[in-house]
């Protein structure tokens, strides 16, 4: 009798054993297939001929139904003034309005465009929120349900650091003159089963960059919004042991020391496959003035062709 109990004790121990290991296992490999499908999404590559720089990201189907607009809250936190609404479809909507908000949909187009993830936006020249008030170059960004809005991400120390397409997001930063490198204005966005990494404020671009000099007089000549300023600022300033040496002056100054005339060409190869009207596009997007869209389509193909320029020749030296 006491040999059939330790028997019985054996090969209950035997089969939980298993039952565990086996239960591990599964564990593990759900694990592993929970991390593959999160890895962190950037850049993925695209058709750049085919994207359309006026509808951006959202396209036709997410555009705004603006027959009836209804106040859910005003905004906290920033500097600028946005209100939650719903439009007459029924879909959410930040709506922001300041001077930032024609530059940040101008820029969420162009990076876009190259295969950048961004969240969806759409620029109002002149918007009415019920009990508020009228405004005007109100841009409205799209608050969907299927995409959970999961934190930030730092600029020096996250997964995809080192990566071609970071540093041509890096590079981007550069182009657009966003001096506002900060992590309050990066966003994790989880789309189903993909983790995005993007930046939540674009804003703080098409103007210059001023001194930004620490402390006393960091903000002197900086600006926003300023398409001749952002013309006639500088871009690259050379080529040193392989680096791109850029102006960028800003928060987070010290990261493109690391940018190489190969990621120069990577991020140029795309730049070039934009055609003049998907430019011009952009700024129309974001109701610019004729005068002001000749001035930075101009600035951004003179841009390029730094890129363009600066890639080639130092690659060609070196091979």
């Amino acid at each position: 009798m006491y040999i059939i109990k330790m028997v019985r004790k054996a090969a209950f121990v035997l089969i939980t054993a298993a039952v565990a290991f086996s239960s591990a296992i599964t564990q593990e490999s759900s694990e592993k297939r929970d991390s593959s499908k999160s890895r962190p999404i950037l850049w993925e590559p695209v058709d750049i001929s085919k994207r359309d720089l006026y509808l951006g990201p959202g396209g036709t189907q997410m555009k705004p139904d603006l027959t009836s607009i209804k106040l859910i809250r005003k905004e906290k936190g920033g500097t600028s003034l946005k209100y939650r609404i719903k439009d007459g479809s029924g879909r959410t909507w930040v709506a922001k309005i300041d001077k930032e908000t024609q530059p940040e949909t101008a820029s969420v187009r162009l990076t876009w465009a190259l295969g950048y993830k961004s969240e969806i936006n759409y620029l109002i020249p002149r918007l009415t929120i019920p009990g508020r008030g009228t405004f005007e170059n109100v841009r409205l960004e799209a608050r969907p349900e299927n995409v959970k809005r999961d934190g930030r991400w730092n600029w020096e120390k996250n997964p995809l650091v080192n990566t071609r397409e970071f540093q041509g997001f890096k590079i981007m930063m550069a182009f657009l003159n966003n001096w506002d490198l900060k992590e309050s204005n990066t966003l994790v966005m989880r789309v189903g089963d993909e983790v995005h990494y993007a930046i939540s404020d674009l804003g703080a671009t098409f103007g210059d960059y001023g001194t930004n000099s620490y402390p006393i007089i960091w903000r002197l000549g900086r600006s926003i919004n300023r398409p001749l300023e952002y013309r006639n600022s500088s871009f690259i300033k050379g080529v040193e042991d392989g680096r791109v040496i850029f102006a960028f002056k800003g928060k987070g100054s010290k990261m493109f020391r690391d940018i190489t005339v190969e990621d120069a060409r990577w991020l140029t190869d795309r730049l070039l496959k934009l055609s003049d009207k998907q430019i011009e596009d952009a700024f129309r997007a974001a109701n610019y003035a004729p005068d002001d869209i000749k001035t930075l389509v101009t600035a951004v193909k003179n841009r390029i062709y730094e890129l363009d320029q600066v890639s080639n020749q130092n690659l060609a030296r070196t091979r």
